[in-house]
């Protein structure tokens, strides 16, 4: 029977699992992170995760869940540097990742190198034109990761969402690419970013869209893409000056990071459903949680507090929803998921929306709906 898959990721800051009731469709867990670096040792003799620790989880979930690996993250770029670099490093760096698969008895990696080929966090301090090396380097490198695990293991990778970021991405790269991975973790969340000059929303239909529709176009196969749910919400400052009566989405916003190093100048943030509010956005909060609205051209919820000059993008359950027959039924994709379980507690009720619409898509790959 075709089986849709049903993706979570299950953070160590977050590390919050439901009853089994509310996680009983999903497929795979991707434990988040283990640094990219600790697979450039020469003989490492222990590793950060334990196999009582992926036991541990195995066991909240159903029978058959597979339990991956995620390496890397936001701002974790070094490993992948020092590893993709060379025949040697690269063939040390899978040598390594097989080995911990081993040890943790995991059922595979995912691979969350933001970005290879440049735009990462250390965008303005490194140029893109010293990183443009890592976008051959990055397919060598999981097809090594390939070669070691066998074709028995998962590889998958956590790949950008904005066109901009998708360097490494090309009709020239993705055929090997391609061929070493199982699915696309694709970042449909982050769209709106400090680097943005103007309101958007973080991870609206029509953008989340064309991030689908550039891989597509890049040759991927809409079989092997994942869309990505974000169980989060962002805030951004806008520019007090700016005419943003008439105009919420779109209007000018804050200078959010330095023009020189890129370093985040406090405009903006984001903080999970299971997070406390922070005292000196709570009112703020409060009005977009009360006043809230949906853009039916973007496709996203959103509120601009005219007030305090604050720009609220979120996902509601009704948008999950809403992106299902716009994205993942008239695309046909591959599977979904979630940034992060966790960080949806202590209600869950985002990952019961997302609940319900993948039990539809299962229904409909099986025959009965």
């Amino acid at each position: 029977m075709a089986t849709s898959r049903y993706i979570v990721y299950l953070t160590d800051w977050n590390h919050i699992i439901p009853e089994a009731s509310l996680v009983a469709s999903v497929t795979h867990v991707a434990l988040a992170f283990t640094k990219s670096a600790t697979f450039n040792q020469e003989e490492p003799t222990e590793w950060p995760l334990k196999k009582t620790a992926t036991d541990e989880v195995r066991q909240k979930f159903s029978p058959g869940t597979l339990i991956l690996l995620a390496i890397g993250g936001w701002g974790d770029t070094e490993g992948f540097d020092a590893a993709a670099g060379s025949h040697d490093g690269r063939k040390r760096f899978a040598q390594n990742v097989q080995g911990m698969v081993e040890a943790t008895g995991a059922d595979g990696v995912d691979i969350d190198w933001e970005y290879p080929g440049g735009n990462g966090e250390d965008y303005k301090k490194i140029p893109n034109i010293e990183k443009a090396w890592e976008i051959e380097a990055f397919p060598l490198l999981l097809t090594e990761i390939r070669a070691v695990l066998g074709p028995s293991k998962v590889i998958s990778a956590a790949v950008p969402g904005l066109r901009r970021d998708m360097l490494a991405f090309t009709q020239t790269t993705i055929p090997a690419i391609d061929a070493s991975l199982d699915f696309f973790n694709v970042m449909t969340y982050d769209l709106m970013n400090r680097r943005d000059q103007v309101t958007l929303h973080h991870t609206g239909i029509e953008s989340s869209l064309d991030s689908i529709n550039a891989y597509e176009e890049m040759g991927v196969s809409l079989e092997k893409l994942n869309l990505g749910f974000a169980f989060y919400i962002k805030w951004f400052k806008g520019d007090p000056n700016g005419d943003c009566n008439e105009k919420p989405i779109g209007c000018k916003a804050a200078l959010m990071e330095d023009p020189e190093t890129g370093d985040d100048l406090g405009q903006t943030g984001a903080f999970t459903w299971h997070d406390p509010v922070p005292a000196q956005l709570s009112a703020s909060y409060d009005r977009a949680m009360k006043y809230g609205m949906y853009d039916s051209k973007g496709g996203g919820h959103y509120y601009l507090d005219l007030g305090d000059h604050i720009w609220w993008t979120w996902d509601t359950p009704d948008v999950i929803s809403r992106k299902f027959p716009a994205i993942m039924r008239s695309k046909r994709l591959g599977g979904a998921f979630a940034w992060a379980l966790g960080e949806d507690a202590d209600r869950f009720v985002h990952l019961e929306a997302l609940n319900a619409e993948m039990a539809i898509v299962q229904r409909r790959l099986s025959g009965l709906g």
